[in-house]
Formats: C-alpha cells, sequence, structure tokens
C-alpha cells in the first residue's frame, strides 16, 4: 500500500496527515412559488467547496506544533492546499480550533477551508466608441476606466447581480437602472453582459 504524501497549506507541512477529512460541495438554490401552489427551484450556481477535518499533534512538542499551524491562520489571505487525496485548490484557512483543553504532550484540533472562487474575468469589455478591451488602468481614473465610458461585465457561472454590483463599487439599484433589461434583480444567465459603468 503507497504511503500518502503530508498535507501541506503554504509553508506549513503537517507532520502526520489528520486524522479525518470531509468536503462539501455547496449548490446555491431558490425557490420561487408558481400559480397553484406549486414551486420552481432556480440553479444560482455552484458555490464554495469547504474542507474540514479534525487531528491530533502526540508526544513532546506537540502544543508548540499546534502554535506553528495556529500561525499560519493568523497570516490569512490565499494559499495553496496540497492535500492527500484531494486536489489540489486555492483556499483560505477559515478556521482552527481546539478541541479540548491542551497539554503539551496532545493536542486534538479541528480545522476548515474554503476554496476561492478564480471564476471571475479579469478584464471589462469597453464599448465607448474607438476603445477596445481594458487590459490596465488608464488615464482618467483609478480604476482603469474613463469620464463617459460605458463597460460591460460578462456573467460567469456563479455570479449574481449582487455580486457584481459589489465588485465594481456600485448599488444594485444604480446597476438595475443602467440595465433596464434585467426584469428579475435573481436570475442572470452565464454569458450575459451587464453594463457596469
Amino acid at each position: 500500500m503507497a504511503k500518502l504524501q503530508p498535507m501541506r497549506y503554504k509553508n506549513y507541512v503537517w507532520p502526520h496527515n489528520p486524522r479525518s477529512y470531509s468536503i462539501t460541495y455547496h449548490r446555491r438554490l431558490t425557490a420561487r412559488e408558481v400559480p397553484y401552489g406549486y414551486y420552481v427551484l432556480q440553479n444560482l450556481g455552484q458555490g464554495m467547496r469547504v474542507m474540514k477535518g479534525s487531528g491530533e499533534f502526540v508526544g513532546e512538542g506537540a502544543y508548540e506544533e499546534f502554535k506553528r499551524l495556529a500561525t499560519v491562520y493568523y497570516d490569512g489571505g490565499e494559499g495553496v492546499l496540497v492535500h492527500p487525496c484531494w486536489q489540489s485548490a486555492h483556499v483560505y484557512f477559515a478556521a482552527l480550533s481546539l478541541a479540548q483543553a491542551p497539554r503539551p504532550d496532545y493536542v486534538a484540533y479541528t480545522f476548515e477551508f474554503w476554496e476561492s472562487c478564480d471564476l471571475y474575468e479579469p478584464e471589462l469589455q469597453e464599448t465607448a466608441a474607438g476603445t477596445a478591451a481594458a487590459s490596465g488602468p488608464s488615464a482618467g481614473s483609478g480604476d482603469g476606466r474613463t469620464a463617459g465610458q460605458v463597460c460591460y461585465h460578462t456573467v460567469r457561472k456563479g455570479e449574481t447581480l449582487w455580486g457584481i454590483a459589489r465588485r465594481y463599487g456600485i448599488s444594485l439599484e444604480v446597476l438595475l437602472e443602467w440595465n433596464p433589461g434585467i426584469k428579475n434583480p435573481n436570475y442572470i444567465t452565464m454569458g450575459q453582459k451587464v453594463r457596469v459603468t
């Protein structure tokens, strides 16, 4: 039987793999009522994967090992989780907890990672006369858009109108005003063009 590789996150390598693992896939659904007491489910796209587990550090220096892991948690930011069984993923270290009062030679802990999303487009599509796709900041504003320029965002899988508005720093009301063709703010489709400036 092949030996599993140790789990790694950023610069931390587990001295021995955690005891248990679980992975949860989330899908965002909403229910819409229709006549005669029925309903229709709307798929709002796949949500984040949540990776959880538990383990122990045992022996001399067990609590010091837990503190090294906690230091990685406090670093914050996104990192790559290399798991002995799952595919590698870009994740945030979302939670770390002690399962009991720690001892110098024994620490039981649980952890939780949330997978980050890389589905967002890095560019805007500009439609002002004489312009092409935005590829970086330009003169006129700090966000790469110039006055009077009209830009559109292409909806990607799993995106919501509220999330798009937040990304571009505008209110949902303004976004709906700029996009009168969107009759239901809870329903947008992948590939749809949404005006964001």
